[in-house]
């Protein structure tokens, strides 16, 4: 097999001037994590979750200024990705996302023909009979975050650690959730102001002397880590084979799992590790 027979096709596109909150509908609607930015029906970038997650963790005075919605898809764009030929093998594919740091590839023959994404790849490698074990290949570094932690802190933990997800954790040290830089790209978004999102809590004072509670309302009280936190995915064991994780990362539809020994979480396993075992 080669990048032709796992590819995805056709591609989905969008036109430069749009803005990143248009970007962002499109891949909730469609279900994707990678938009084509083409001009005069010529590629002229890529746009991913990543690139808008990595945005989001940016301090640039541009984005301070203006709600990050509005920012046209020019500005946060891709422009130059890198691409394969569909002839290539999944092989080639895979060694390119893994030396770029990246989870997706324009396939190009005369134009733009399909895209091959790191899950495609994950896909393929779940059928494969590779005798690889977790523990082999997993990160040992896990990043953890309490539920109470702002957005903000999450960005720093995650850029601190070089780590595209943080396990949250409650009060009492246990993991209860999951957040990835994919999934914050899709749920934070500024206000009109160009402020991160907040919520409105009700606190009570102390009650008066006839029993009654007075409430009170805070307004624009930061999002945290709970808030956006996805369910934590089931753990797979230190030693299953890395197919068996694949496979669970598929059906679970995440690109991440903890990895355990016992009841205690000692790695992490994603798609990239994956793709290390592809030969």
């Amino acid at each position: 097999m080669n990048v032709g027979d796992i590819m995805s096709s056709p591609v989905y596109t969008i036109a430069p001037e749009e803005n990143v909150a248009h970007a962002r509908k499109l891949m909730l609607k469609h279900k994707i994590s990678t938009l084509v930015v083409a001009e005069n029906e010529n590629m002229v970038g890529i746009i991913t979750k990543t690139d808008l997650s990595k945005r989001l963790a940016q301090a640039e005075p541009m984005w301070r200024r203006r709600p990050i919605d509005k920012i046209p898809v020019n500005m946060v764009m891709n422009g130059a990705p890198i691409t394969i030929y569909p002839e290539a093998s999944i092989a080639q594919a895979s060694e390119l996302m893994l030396e770029n740091g990246i989870n997706t590839l324009t396939v190009i023959k005369n134009s733009v023909v399909g895209i091959i994404t790191g899950t495609d790849i994950m896909k393929y490698a779940s059928g494969l009979d590779i005798d690889t074990i977790v523990s082999d290949v997993m990160n040992e570094d896990v990043a953890f975050v309490h539920r109470h932690h702002t957005i903000n802190h999450v960005m720093s933990e995650m850029e601190l650690n070089d780590t595209n997800r943080v396990v949250v954790v409650d009060d009492a040290d246990e993991a209860v959730g999951l957040i990835s830089m994919a999934s914050m790209a899709l749920n934070i978004m500024s206000d009109n102001e160009g402020k991160m999102p907040s919520k409105s809590i009700k606190m009570a004072r102390r009650s008066t002397p006839a029993g009654e509670k007075n409430y009170r309302y805070v307004k624009e009280v930061p999002l945290v880590a709970e808030d956006i936190m996805t369910e934590l995915p089931p753990g797979i064991g230190v030693d299953s084979l890395v197919v068996d994780a694949a496979k669970m990362m598929i059906s679970e539809h995440v690109i991440g799992l903890p990895v355990i020994n016992g009841n205690e979480i000692v790695g992490m396993i994603s798609r990239k590790h994956v793709l290390k075992t592809v030969e």
